[in-house]
């Protein structure tokens, strides 16, 4: 049974957008916090942006912030990153999470228990 799905990944050149979304089917309440992941080939999963669940902070490696925006809709139990000025380093399976109820924190990989299928980005040069 899929709880998290993710759409909107694709190929693009370098300087390129793209907008991932994923959709918790669940619909399980507010108290969770969310984040995106990616894994490129022969390398690590790595956290890339998170939102928490009790003040919507957000948390963005280095490498990202400026260019990443990641955004969360209640109501439509969405979660979206906006991906602007790709860079071939950015090419990955991204990765939706979703932590256990009421972790204080965002970026610690342990508190993930629900993960999407992920989808693939590819930036050309």
């Amino acid at each position: 049974q899929v709880q998290l799905a993710e759409s909107g990944g694709g190929m693009v050149q370098a300087g390129g957008s793209l907008r991932l979304a994923c959709t918790d089917y669940k619909r399980a309440g507010s108290g969770y916090n969310m984040a995106w992941f990616r894994q490129a080939p022969g390398k690590e999963r790595e956290l890339v942006a998170c939102i928490r669940w009790r003040n919507a902070l957000t948390y963005y490696i280095d490498s990202v912030k400026g260019r990443f925006t990641i955004a969360r809709d209640y109501a439509r139990n969405i979660f979206a990153l906006q991906m602007n000025d790709l860079r071939p380093e950015d090419t990955a399976v991204y990765y939706c999470a979703k932590s256990r109820e009421y972790a204080e924190e965002c970026t610690l990989h342990r508190d993930y228990y629900t993960w999407g299928q992920g989808t693939q980005v590819t930036v050309s040069s």
